[in-house]
């Protein structure tokens, strides 16, 4: 019999002295009026546990365990107005650092095995960003649009894993070509972004440091064909042609002058024709093709962001806590990644974490219940109750 909760062994997963640390490095724990930096960060996982949809919630649900705040690491269940008061005081970084400790102590060390491209040994980096809308009137200091607030979170998801290896959050009126141009990217890797990056310029700086990428081609793009491959072998691949290409006017400045490759390839299901622009001329189309096709996987990360943990909707106003929420929804997420990892259950995220919600205060030990979920045993018989006759 497990005397200790399913959401206390989750909690158990963070080291505490590495929290410690961080605590003693932003001085978090200062004028913390009796709710400790540990306790903040418990009521906010709860929050995305629970899907909480104010700080009554989490308080109200927090003060409903008493028996299990011992096991959880917390003395006292933080009230609504002290909650508040934390989440618009207590420094977001704080939970930005402790993200990225628990991505290198517990995720990193992991084995990941690519789905696809397993035959290409780079480092591949999938660069996107994506908009939560906030309510203008509420968050004033979030305008986006005219009658529209958001921020916008701009992710690069290392494909090793599947996990944001940089994550920052911005206004939403922040252009996501802006932040990429302030990102370092790691020699001979490949950068996979959508055509919202096309940026020639920076695509330059890329190419320079020796960085490859993979991006659609804009619709007005001017170029000059330099030299095309076209072959039935190519066509039933689903390749229409495979380009070298030379930019025109301003944009070719910009580029530095240099070529790129454009394959064209054909969605034989929607019957649509796409345009990905590289500059790497020895990949076989096809692995172009795959690689933009990969980019899917961030759009996946989004989502699972949004529709599992409390990403759109906001208990705190002010700037640093809804900061706050996304960095601990963050946190939830790399933790519930884990389980998944580790456990010997083939689990979909989506149930795990449905799962996990369900049994959050159960007391069964988490690991043997992600092994095998279900009651195992013999199916019941046929005739059921009516074989008593």
């Amino acid at each position: 019999m497990v005397n200790i909760n399913v959401f206390s062994q989750i909690l158990s997963l963070i080291n505490r002295e590495v929290f410690n640390l961080l605590v003693r490095k932003y001085d978090s724990d200062k004028h913390h009026k009796g709710i400790n930096s540990w306790t903040h960060l418990v009521s906010m996982l709860f929050c995305h546990l629970s899907s909480a949809d104010s700080v009554r919630d989490i308080s109200n649900g927090l003060r409903s365990t008493t028996g299990n705040m011992r096991h959880m690491g917390i003395s006292r269940v933080p009230s609504k107005s002290n909650l508040s008061y934390m989440n618009a005081h207590r420094d977001h970084s704080l939970f930005r650092d402790l993200y990225y400790r628990l991505l290198d102590d517990l995720w990193q060390k992991q084995t990941h095995r690519r789905s696809e491209l397993r035959q290409l040994k780079r480092q591949v980096f999938l660069m996107d960003a994506t908009v939560i809308p906030l309510c203008l009137s509420v968050f004033d200091w979030a305008r986006f649009r005219s009658a529209k607030g958001a921020v916008k979170l701009h992710t690069i998801l290392n494909y090793e894993g599947c996990m944001p290896s940089f994550v920052h959050i911005t206004d939403g009126k922040t252009h996501e070509a802006t932040v990429a141009k302030t990102i370092s990217f790691p020699k001979g890797c490949v950068v996979v972004v959508d055509r919202g990056y096309v940026d020639y310029a920076w695509m330059n700086v890329l190419d320079s440091n020796e960085c490859f990428f993979v991006t659609r081609s804009k619709s007005n793009m001017k170029y000059t064909v330099v030299r095309s491959w076209k072959s039935e072998e190519l066509r039933e691949a689903g390749i229409i042609e495979d380009q070298i290409i030379e930019l025109d006017g301003t944009s070719a400045s910009r580029y530095g002058g240099k070529r790129m490759r454009l394959v064209r390839v054909l969605d034989s299901i929607k019957n649509i024709e796409y345009q990905f622009l590289t500059n790497n001329f020895q990949w076989k189309p096809q692995t172009v093709s795959a690689l933009y096709k990969e980019r899917w996987e961030i759009e996946t990360f989004f989502k699972h962001l949004k529709q599992r943990l409390k990403v759109n909707s906001f208990v705190g106003t002010s700037e640093n806590a809804v900061y706050i929420q996304i960095w601990t929804a963050l946190i939830g997420i790399l933790l519930f990644k884990y389980i998944q990892k580790r456990a010997k259950y083939s689990w979909n995220l989506s149930n795990l974490v449905n799962f996990i919600k369900l049994n959050i205060f159960v007391k069964i030990d988490l690991w043997k219940w992600a092994d095998d979920p279900f009651i195992s045993g013999k199916p019941p018989d046929e005739k059921g109750q009516f074989v008593l006759f």
